[in-house]
């Protein structure tokens, strides 16, 4: 007895140390990625199974925050994968000269245009656009200039300094608007109820009854669809077309696993992965698989086209739109 005890003990000791042992991914991320509804605790254990290691998501309020706290943690920083910014983000990103390139093909994926970037990977993309309740807003704006104008519309939308999904209405905005943008901004706060840090709590506001429209995606009434039985809600379509927004990860300059964050990034792309987080995260899948067949039976929404501009462009938007939503 007393050796089937000794022996016990030391298996349990192997096993703990063994697990000890394992190597440990952190992943930065945004909160609703890693909620308990979000793609994280799935991915999380099929990961695991794979990779013999530990695999940790860190989220953040937003993806412009998570981006935020990696560049002043700099080469402290706890982060192996930034998963999150999206692509209007990207050259912010780029230009910090914090992740390094993850040499994976992207021929393959299923994107408007061939990916050319070779440190940010693309892992789903989606068109932003305002969900109103069609059982309580009977004559939603038909383009982004009636939205603004119209001062009988309660809206909410996200901060973009702190919120990637709030950085592309800014690029939105200014790509309608141009010169007048500022104007915009000024008749848009007038019937703004609230601009929130992040899309977890903005889309709670907008469900709880307080606005008319949120900013969101084209694909976000397929989760009331799956979840909640309901097609109540709509995605306005926008005569000037909408923007798509494309999320990507990218590996840390200061990683201290740098082969197993290619690993994972690697992963993302594995058909069960998309499969998971396009369902999981209510966006397009940027690998061909077989998702949700609701993807395909979506409205078609007219997209708009947009050029880049350089960091220093988007510096002077922010602070137009911080002006004019402040006064």
């Amino acid at each position: 007895m007393q050796f089937k005890k000794i022996f016990t003990l030391s298996a349990l000791a192997l096993a703990t140390s063994a697990f000890a042992q394992q190597p440990v991914l952190t992943v930065y991320t945004y909160d609703s990625f890693a909620s308990d509804w979000g793609p994280a605790p799935k991915l999380e254990k099929m990961f695991e199974e794979q990779c013999q290691c530990d695999l940790k998501f860190m989220p953040f309020e937003d993806g412009v925050t998570m981006f935020n706290r990696i560049r002043l943690e700099g080469k402290k920083t706890k982060a192996d994968v930034m998963l999150g910014i999206d692509n209007f983000v990207l050259p912010e990103a780029e230009k910090s000269a914090l992740f390094v390139p993850h040499n994976i093909e992207t021929t393959q994926l299923d994107l408007a245009e061939k990916w050319q970037n070779a440190t940010f990977l693309p892992y789903d993309f989606g068109e932003y656009a305002f969900i109103y309740n069609k059982e309580k807003l009977a004559n939603p704006p038909k383009s982004l200039k009636e939205l603004v104008e119209r001062q009988d519309l309660k809206v909410i939308y996200q901060d973009p300094r702190t919120s990637t999904v709030g950085r592309g209405f800014l690029f939105w905005v200014n790509q309608v608007y141009g010169e007048n943008a500022e104007q915009a901004w000024k008749d848009l706060a007038k019937h703004t109820v609230t601009v929130g840090k992040g899309w977890s709590e903005t889309y709670g506001a907008f469900l709880k009854g307080e606005s008319d429209l949120v900013l969101s995606y084209t694909t976000s009434p397929l989760y009331h669809q799956w979840h909640d039985k309901t097609d109540k809600y709509v995605a306005a379509d926008f005569a000037e077309g909408h923007l798509v927004q494309t999320e990507v990860a990218a590996i840390s300059k200061f990683s201290k696993q740098p082969k197993l964050a290619k690993k994972f990034l690697e992963f993302l792309h594995q058909p069960e992965t998309q499969k998971v987080i396009s369902y999981s995260n209510v966006m397009k899948p940027v690998v061909s698989t077989d998702v949700d067949p609701a993807f395909k039976t979506m409205p078609t929404y007219p997209i708009l086209n947009f050029t880049q501009p350089e960091p220093e462009v988007v510096k002077q938007w922010l602070n137009t739109w911080q002006s004019a939503v402040s006064k």
